[in-house]
């Protein structure tokens, strides 16, 4: 089993990393998401693909263990968000790493308009700003459960800003106004 303490890598890498679609889809994923780096596309790879690879092994189990395990993995992807109530195994083996990268914390705060960017909202998050159920998250990657979803809210007067200052858009209606 090895040493509870000692920490593991969470990711795989991929097999051949210099294929140019391969790079040309992280690069795209990285910046539609706002990730820090790769390693953090890679950790949601992988637990997409641990969850595909119980859905394999289910669906070419026996009928009473497929029973029995179907529900437990169904219910915790319900929990975590990731497929609705009536999904079935092989809605799990249609999800994408854009499902998953979806559900993080980051992800979260950006849809619901609470950010400009998703670079934005990482620097909110990673600055206190954000708090989830009533508790501060600092971490962009922190998965957003089902139940969770509707308790994102912003705290100490972070809101975010629409377009430019009001000062730049007096200035500048000034300036409009002495050229006429």
């Amino acid at each position: 089993m090895g040493d509870p303490k000692k920490a593991r890598k969470q990711y795989s890498r991929p097999r051949s990393p210099w294929r140019a679609d391969q790079l040309a889809q992280e690069l795209y994923l990285l910046g539609t998401f706002g990730l820090r780096n790769k390693r953090e596309l890679w950790k949601s790879q992988t637990q997409l693909s641990s969850v595909r690879k119980q859905a394999r092994t289910l669906l070419a189990a026996t009928e009473a263990v497929r029973l029995r395990e179907e529900k437990k993995l169904l219910d915790s992807l319900r929990r975590r968000g990731l497929i609705g109530e009536t999904a079935s195994l092989d809605d799990i083996l249609s999800l994408t790493v854009e499902d998953v990268l979806a559900r993080r914390l980051q992800s979260m705060v950006f849809k619901k308009g609470m950010a400009l960017s998703p670079f934005h909202s990482r620097q909110l998050i990673v600055h206190g700003h954000v708090s989830v159920g009533g508790r501060i998250i600092t971490v962009p990657g922190y998965e957003i459960g089902a139940g969770e979803e509707g308790t994102i809210t912003l705290v100490g007067g972070a809101a975010p800003k629409e377009g430019k200052p009001e000062a730049e858009q007096e200035a500048q209606a000034e300036q409009a106004a002495k050229a006429q």
